[in-house]
């Protein structure tokens, strides 16, 4: 009866250990992007793709551990582990190209680096989950694409009534990020 007991306790600790490990890496990589958006080593176009197959693979786990009682097999484990590699991979090599965030110019220029730094924060501190940094980032991707070129057209500024237009679209983006994250 001991016997049996002591197995079933391993087997609780080795379940409990491996939930653990996949918790762990998925923690350790939200902040590895946290730090390249607040260095700016990601681009938001960067981040948002990184995010975003991040959630695929949270969501993922999420259901094979609903299908399973709550744990994974073990061919689930090595799976998400063979995913979490590549995903480690790609932050690896998104961080060391030449794709930066954009220099920051003026105003417009400075909403753009604060916003990427409360989305930065948000990861960092866990009130951002993968799915919503990747909402975030990819509103940020294509306010930045529209700022580069309204810029690239008007030999490098931008006009009174495209930094008001991105003034308001800067403000939904912070209402955005205020809600995500509280």
């Amino acid at each position: 009866m001991r016997f049996i007991t002591t197995i079933a306790i391993a087997a609780a600790i080795a379940a409990t250990s491996a939930i653990a490990q996949v918790n762990q890496r998925k923690e350790n990589q939200q902040d590895r992007i946290a730090q390249g958006v607040a260095s700016g080593q990601l681009s938001a176009h960067e981040t948002a793709k990184v995010e975003k197959q991040e959630a695929a693979i949270n969501q993922e786990v999420h259901v094979d551990r609903a299908l399973n009682g709550g744990k994974l097999t073990p061919a689930e484990r090595k799976q998400v582990n063979v995913q979490q590699n590549r995903m480690t991979t790609r932050i690896y090599a998104d961080k060391h190209n030449p794709v930066k965030q954009p220099a920051h110019q003026g105003e417009v220029g400075a909403r753009q680096a604060n916003q990427q730094n409360r989305i930065a924060d948000g990861i960092a501190s866990g009130k951002l989950n993968a799915a919503e940094a990747s909402r975030l980032e990819k509103g940020e991707a294509a306010i930045n694409h529209e700022v580069h070129t309204d810029r690239s057209v008007n030999g490098g500024k931008l006009t009174p009534a495209e930094r008001k237009q991105v003034n308001r679209q800067q403000n939904v983006m912070s209402r955005k990020i205020y809600r995500e994250k509280n």
